[in-house]
């Protein structure tokens, strides 16, 4: 690894133990250290949202979501392990939470979502991916549908196993098997290797 490498780890790993530390001690009731760690995660928050939402109002609305998230959640975090993670999987939620409620607004006479100016204007970052989008689309249509179903829900809409189940009918198995196996055909379709 090289030494700008190892300082860019290094500095990583010193911010996680930071943030862990100020979540440990907000746990225990210090006001000025959950302050302090609010302050902190918020551009964190919006770099990764930026990365994925073009709207900025959108980010803001967002990352103020993750925000009360992590304050409603603070008693799940585990200073032993940690922190970005758990941040990184509350910024996730509420970035699918938030690109479900899109997609339900979208208008009903674009099926491609691809041809929807509004989508790209609001919500893509690089519209001269747009090919990638269909060749996406094409990818995912070419599943059988209980793989498609369940890849659909779990890797796009956000559910859980168990919601995926309760919603399919099928058992948990069943759906991180389709999931797993649809995954694998995604990445064979669109030539990505591991």
């Amino acid at each position: 690894m090289s030494p700008v490498t190892n300082k860019t780890a290094s500095s990583a790993s010193t911010q996680n133990d930071e943030w862990a530390t100020l979540m440990g001690l907000a746990q225990a009731g210090d006001k000025k250290a959950y302050r302090q760690l609010l302050n902190v995660i918020f551009p964190y928050i919006r770099n990764r949202l930026f990365g994925k939402i073009s709207d900025a109002d959108a980010v803001d609305d967002i990352a103020q979501e993750v925000l009360v998230s992590v304050h409603k959640s603070m008693q799940t975090y585990s200073t032993d392990r940690p922190f970005k993670p758990w941040l990184n999987a509350i910024i996730s939620y509420r970035q699918t939470d938030h690109l479900r409620k899109v997609y339900r607004q979208a208008p009903e006479q674009v099926t491609d979502f691809t041809e929807n100016q509004d989508f790209f204007n609001t919500d893509v970052t690089d519209p001269t991916l747009a090919g990638e989008y269909k060749d996406i689309e094409a990818a995912m249509d070419s599943l059988p549908e209980q793989q498609k179903v369940a890849v659909k829900l779990m890797r796009i809409d956000g559910y859980t196993a168990e919601e995926t189940a309760s919603e399919t009918g099928m058992s948990v198995s069943a759906v991180k098997v389709n999931v797993h196996r649809a995954t694998k055909k995604l990445k064979q379709a669109l030539g990505y290797h591991d």
